[in-house]
């Protein structure tokens, strides 16, 4: 009874965890099976970067969708749907460094200098570790109102991952630039005049209406 309880409260953050970690499985079965195609360390650069680059997307949607429909379940996911994102994106890099490069840190290095979209790939990387590693409730209450500044980062981190998916594609950008006009409209609904007035057309249709004397009329 009491499994089926949390089973119940928790269902929401039960189902992320296991569509999150579906294509890991997928990506560990195909490589069990010999299925990675004829390269299959590009395959898994490959795999690894699109699903953290989506799961970043999806993180990002959830304080939008909020904003727009009123609904608080996407906000319960925003930090797993974050964290999966990050783990994927740390495949993404082990992948580069250790399978493609086997730890030479000479070529790495090589790599790095000549290759920009490594470069912005490194970056990407480097602001969604501190976000990472900042988003448990601990870490919210020391920072404060630091917290929330912080990660607001991830906005740039969402963006600059678009730029190095756009760069290491090189032929057919199409993919890379549909995931930077998702993340520019997000970015807009998140603009205090755009945040304002989609929530003041939401209350409307929904037959809501706040007064100044009302909890929350002025924030």
């Amino acid at each position: 009874m009491v499994l089926m309880n949390r089973l119940k409260a928790h269902w929401l953050q039960i189902l992320t965890h296991g569509l999150a970690l579906l294509p890991l499985a997928l990506l560990v079965w195909d490589f069990t099976q010999n299925q990675l195609t004829a390269d299959p360390i590009r395959e898994v650069t490959l795999r690894t970067g699109r699903v953290a680059l989506t799961l970043l997307v999806l993180s990002l949607t959830c304080t939008p969708i909020h904003i727009v429909f009123g609904f608080r379940w996407p906000l319960r996911v925003r930090r797993l749907l974050g964290l999966y994102a990050f783990l994927y994106a740390m495949l993404h890099g082990l992948t580069f460094v250790g399978l493609d490069y086997q730890f030479d840190w000479g070529l790495i290095g090589e790599e790095i200098l000549q290759k920009r979209f490594v470069q912005m790939g490194i970056l990407t990387f480097l602001i969604l570790l501190p976000l990472a590693l900042t988003s448990t409730r601990g870490w919210m209450k020391l920072l404060g109102k630091r917290w929330k500044r912080l990660h607001r980062l991830i906005y740039l981190a969402g963006l600059l991952a678009v730029v190095h998916f756009t760069w290491a594609v090189k032929a057919d950008i199409s993919e890379p630039l549909l995931y930077g006009l998702v993340v520019i409209l997000l970015l807009i609904v998140r603009i205090p005049v755009v945040r304002n007035a989609v929530q003041h057309l939401r209350d409307r249709l929904s037959g809501k209406s706040r007064t100044p004397e009302e909890p929350g009329a002025s924030s």
